[in-house]
């Protein structure tokens, strides 16, 4: 998975009538307003994400469906979203008998394109070449599988730290053989892991300790009296 520029966001031309966008292909009646839609901020709260990702998701069903892995040369298939049940389009009768919670095409092509005269398309491996990922950007999914990337590549870097296993250098086994040096890079897998481990628990003790409010110290009852400091005073007179 890959963050997508911000130049390359977005709509980026047609294929056959259909959209090209995010790596895949949409519907031509898919409304403009769900192509901006970026990837989820950093911080965002419980309602913000349900937000983005039902957005997410309705973008998805405006998508034209994979019907077939790709070939030898890169070629496959995809289908329209409304032949494959997944919204409702006035130039899919068949589509109308969907249940009304599926959205629905409500300004179709007068003049409708390939992709909304046949059944399926025949997309070659140079469309959407630069920005194709396997999840749908930036929906759960991608964002779950590209945390995930973060987590490896920041595991990755501290096991090549100069300053801690350093297994980027020649001679950081004194071993020979995939067997020995498997089982120490194993080790240092899980050196890291613990790593990562301990620091997660001490985070969260200190937002626990952030999120507990402060409780004063308790006053002392009663007050001192002059006398009381006088007769306590190493030389208080008799």
């Amino acid at each position: 998975m890959i963050d997508l520029h911000p130049a390359d966001r977005g709509m980026k031309g047609t294929f056959a009538g259909a959209i090209c966008a995010n790596g895949n292909l949409y519907c031509p009646g898919t409304p403009k307003a769900l192509f901006g839609i970026g990837p989820l901020p950093r911080g965002a709260s419980a309602e913000e994400t349900a937000a983005h990702d039902d957005k997410a998701a309705e973008l998805s069903r405006h998508k034209l469906g994979r019907l077939s892995a790709d070939d030898a040369d890169g070629y496959h298939r995809v289908g329209c979203p409304a032949v494959m049940g997944k919204l409702r389009c006035a130039l899919r009768p068949d589509s109308m008998m969907l249940a009304y919670a599926r959205p629905e095409v409500l300004a179709p092509p007068e003049h409708p394109p390939t992709c909304c005269t046949q059944q399926s398309l025949t997309v070659s491996a140079q469309v959407n070449a630069k920005t194709a990922q396997k999840h749908d950007y930036p929906s759960a999914a991608w964002r779950r599988s590209y945390g995930r990337r973060s987590a490896v590549e920041r595991s990755n870097s501290r096991l090549k730290d100069p300053a801690g296993i350093n297994v980027d250098v020649r001679g950081w086994c004194k071993l020979m053989g995939v067997t020995p040096l498997g089982l120490f890079l194993a080790c240092g897998c899980v050196v890291v892991n613990f790593g990562l481990v301990d620091a997660f628990e001490r985070h969260e003790i200190t937002e626990a300790r952030r999120s507990t409010p402060l409780v004063g110290r308790p006053r002392p009852r009663g007050r001192r009296t002059l006398g009381d400091l006088v007769a306590a005073s190493a030389n208080a007179p008799p």
